[in-house]
């Protein structure tokens, strides 16, 4: 690991300042459950380490009349047991489970697994199928933008060098909709071999609004569209389950690994799509989906 400097801010205006100052050269620390492992590998090697773990305002949970928004402290065991996510979005403390173990998830963060955009994380899958949105700042000042356009490429967002991910803001789910997750692991917490995330919103016995979003199998999460518009419209009693399935596989860009053949990971998307929309209509009729 090569030497740098540490630098602590203690408020969201001293980071951004060290970001302007700094920029390319300075790479931010949360939970560190991701920048770590990277510096030891030296994978990167930053002149300048920001540790945000003393800028306490970025440290909530919250409600408003929308929705929630999620502070760039807040960590993944903060979001698993949170009676606001519990209420809200349980999907979210669903995909939690599956994310890794209870150490890990007492140190890392859920935005700063979003800004290092590793495609297996399990975060953006279900975020995205519930329209999340992210909220950047810099000393230029802020910006919100939709979680489906943040990711760019492998380890790669949209974020400029002197912005600041300071939030995840979701808003509150639509009556009679529902939404799941599960990915297919060699061992529990791993990368995933396949990931799925959907959101069903249901109307008059048929689905009106379907997203199904695609996690580990490319260099971003992916918005399986064709299979998402294949469900939309369709009645309850004839879903094209198996229809969307093949699609949702034909749409993923998985590469051959140690976790798995190309191949193989397109038929676990085709498995998981199945069961994971029939899970969201199931959750979508529990919130009274059959009486709109």
């Amino acid at each position: 690991m090569r030497p740098f400097a540490y630098l602590r801010p203690t408020s969201v205006e001293e980071t951004c300042c060290m970001l302007t100052e700094h920029g390319e050269g300075a790479k931010l620390i949360a939970g560190g459950q991701s920048l770590i492992p990277m510096l030891k590998q030296r994978i990167m090697a930053p002149d300048y380490i920001i540790d945000l773990k003393y800028v306490s305002e970025l440290d909530y949970i919250v409600e408003n009349g929308e929705g929630i928004r999620i502070g760039a402290l807040a960590t993944h065991r903060d979001v698993e047991t949170s009676p606001l996510i519990r209420k809200r979005f349980p999907v979210l403390m669903e995909m939690e489970r599956w994310l890794a173990q209870v150490q890990i998830k007492n140190w890392g963060t859920l935005v700063g697994n979003l800004a290092h955009a590793d495609p297996g994380g399990d975060p953006a899958p279900p975020l995205i199928a519930l329209g999340a949105k992210v909220k950047a700042v810099s000393q230029r000042g802020k910006r919100v933008i939709h979680l489906e356009d943040f990711f760019e490429d492998y380890l790669t967002t949209v974020l400029e060098p002197d912005e600041l991910l300071v939030e995840v803001q979701i808003s509150n789910p639509p009556d009679s909709s529902g939404a799941a997750y599960r990915k297919e692991t060699i061992r529990a917490g791993d990368n995933p071999i396949g990931a799925v995330a959907a959101m069903v919103r249901l109307e008059e016995e048929k689905v009106r609004e379907a997203r199904i979003i695609l996690g580990g199998v490319g260099p971003t999460p992916i918005k399986a569209e064709k299979a998402s518009k294949l469900l939309s419209g369709a009645s309850l009693g004839a879903l094209p389950l198996g229809e969307a399935a093949r699609a949702a596989a034909e749409e993923a860009d998985p590469s051959s690994d140690l976790e798995g053949s190309a191949e193989y990971k397109k038929r676990i998307v085709y498995v998981l799509t199945k069961e994971i929309v029939s899970r969201a209509v199931e959750r979508a009729l529990a919130q009274g989906g059959r009486s709109r």
